[in-house]
Parts: structure tokens; C-alpha cells; sequence
């Protein structure tokens, strides 16, 4: 079993991984709207048909992402605040620095 401590800093680790996909999603959406834009000048029929039902799905991929890292990163307070992560982590660095 994963002691809580290492458990809270897997915890942390998804939520910024969970941040930085859900950047990731905002990213690919702009690209898609400034080819999309382009598009309009050139006019191609399959980018014109395309490109907007590529832009829903990665849409609704970014607002699932959103709705689990707000979901996700609330347990991860919960469960930093049951499990008094700061004094572990104290307690921690004073066992390091006595060992070290």
C-alpha cells in the first residue's frame, strides 16, 4: 500500500498532467479556427465539411478534460487536508535533514 505522502504527490502529478492536456486541447482548438480561417479565402469543401466536426469532438474531448482535472484536483485537496499532508511532509523534511 502507497503511504499517503507518495500517494498526495501522485495525486499532484496527474492534476498538472490534466493541466497541461487540457492546454493542450485549447491549443489544438485554435489551430483548427485559423485553418478554418484560412479556409475561407481558399474555400476547399472538405476542409469546410470537416474541419468544424473535428472542432466539436476535441471541444467536447476539452470540456470532459476540464470536468475531470475540476473534479480531480478537488479530491486531491480532500484528501491533502483528511490526511494532514503538510505535517507529513514536515515531518518528513525534519526525518531528511536528521538523516542527512
Amino acid at each position: 500500500m502507497m503511504d499517503k505522502l507518495k500517494k498526495f504527490e501522485l495525486m499532484e502529478k496527474i492534476v498538472r498532467e490534466l493541466e497541461d492536456l487540457k492546454r493542450s486541447q485549447q491549443a489544438v482548438l485554435e489551430k483548427i479556427g485559423k485553418v478554418e480561417v484560412d479556409n475561407i479565402e481558399l474555400g476547399d469543401g472538405r476542409l469546410e465539411k470537416v474541419l468544424p466536426e473535428i472542432y466539436q469532438r476535441t471541444a467536447e474531448n476539452s470540456d470532459a478534460i476540464g470536468e475531470l482535472l475540476d473534479a480531480f484536483a478537488e479530491k486531491t485537496d480532500d484528501f491533502a487536508e483528511k490526511n494532514n499532508v503538510e505535517q507529513l511532509k514536515q515531518q518528513q523534511d525534519m526525518e531528511g535533514n536528521r538523516n542527512g
